[in-house]
């Protein structure tokens, strides 16, 4: 799907080691004469040149797409990467799962078609597509991306004429981190973790992995999830530990303050969603964050993300009640203490109805600071992508786009 010729390989790698600097007179890029729904961005000010949106599409529909959103005219466009590599002819390919800016490059981690897409952030190019079963999730250091795998696990069934569903094929590996040279381009190891690794971090050295388990609670004979953070020494690229946090983990986050924070998206019962933290330098003092104000039951993660020392979480009170319309709401930590998981939590006023996938914050100050929400809609259709005061003006958006099928992921170039 992703083959290439040398000169066009060598040609986008050459682009992409252009200078990170800006130039005193800016060169138009390739992408410049693409055009999309403007939008009012002037109150970001210099600094960040574009918004880049991971639409996922839908399992087995090949239809995962890239969306920028351009700071110097406010320009929404979508499908930047199959408009820009036009000769691929399975575009990006199926679920898109995570996304992350290193330098001038975009890294794409697409889940069923097993690529971890490179690409220029200025134009949107093709720079290399590396293979990894079933990628996840990524993280860097200096010198190597780091990807969560699944290694391979799946289940599939069928339901009777009964609407009883059965297993009736299934592999249920451990899963496994790769990690790639941000020179070479290639995978250069690979570690054994827990079962269905979701969110990985990179912090002081060593890497953080979070564990879900979401095959394994479908398969006997214990039918749970794993509940583990396994944590890997990055110079010896060995797992040193595993740590007990909770149920169906998914998203992990370092502050670069010594402090990691997990999320749990609970069993879908009884177990309800959750965000835990713990210190670097111990791992073993796990705590659900919570406030002396707020009890940690009211303190649902449906997605979040980290800005600036602060996890930012939207969640719903009703999150068992799959037949009822859904509210969501945001809320924020930010710790006072590490050790105890005590801290202050911040309630936002605005509620959300649909089906919020994806969560960003855009900071032009603290003044200027924004939510950027994609909500999926129906999973099928075009979601859209809306922007929020972080105050929120008594609850009014500052504008909303269409945007691929199911936008969830976002990063800042």
């Amino acid at each position: 799907m992703k083959n290439q010729t040398l000169t066009v390989l060598c040609c986008a790698l050459l682009c992409a080691a252009c200078s990170k600097d800006y130039d005193p007179v800016p060169v138009p890029s390739k992408d410049s004469s693409l055009e999309g729904p403007k939008q009012d961005m002037t109150w970001l000010g210099k600094g960040p040149r574009k918004l880049f949106v991971l639409n996922e599409g839908g399992m087995g529909s090949n239809n995962a797409s890239l969306d920028f959103l351009r700071f110097s005219d406010g320009a929404y466009v979508t499908g930047a990467f199959r408009k820009m590599n036009p000769g691929i002819a399975g575009g990006l390919g199926d679920v898109g799962n995570d996304i992350a800016v290193r330098g001038d490059e975009l890294w794409i981690v697409v889940n069923n078609s097993g690529i971890v897409e490179v690409v220029s952030a200025e134009d949107e190019t093709e720079i290399a597509a590396v293979q990894v079963p079933t990628p996840r999730s990524i993280a860097f250091d200096d010198k190597y991306a780091y990807v969560t795998s699944w290694a391979g696990a799946f289940a599939s069934g069928s339901y009777d004429d009964k609407g009883n569903y059965t297993i009736v094929d299934s592999s249920n590996p451990k899963g496994r981190v790769y990690r790639i040279g941000l020179g070479s381009k290639k995978v250069e190891g690979s570690v054994e973790v827990g079962y269905q690794p979701e969110g990985i971090a990179c912090s002081g050295g060593k890497l953080y992995v979070a564990n879900s388990g979401g095959i394994s609670s479908q398969l006997p004979p214990a039918y749970s999830y794993d509940n583990t953070v396994s944590i890997i020494d990055a110079a010896t690229f060995t797992l040193s530990r595993s740590v007990e946090v909770a149920v169906n983990l998914k998203s992990v986050w370092a502050d670069g303050k010594g402090a990691v924070y997990v999320t749990s998206m609970g069993n879908f019962w009884d177990v309800p969603t959750g965000l835990y933290m713990f210190p670097e330098q111990d791992p073993s003092k796990v705590g659900r964050v919570g406030s002396d104000a707020v009890k940690p039951e009211a303190l649902h993660v449906s997605c979040s993300c980290i800005h600036d020392g602060t996890v930012y979480c939207l969640g719903t009170g009703n999150e068992y009640e799959w037949s009822v319309s859904h509210k969501y709401y945001v809320w924020s930590f930010t710790p006072e203490d590490t050790a105890t998981g005590k801290g202050r939590c911040t309630f936002y006023p605005q509620e959300f109805s649909g089906t919020p996938y994806g969560i960003c914050v855009l900071d032009g100050g603290a003044d200027t600071r924004t939510l950027l929400v994609g909500d999926a809609g129906d999973y099928f259709n075009p979601g859209t992508v809306s922007c929020y005061p972080l105050d929120f003006n008594a609850g009014e958006k500052s504008w909303t786009v269409s945007a691929g099928v199911c936008p969830g992921h976002f990063a800042i170039w």
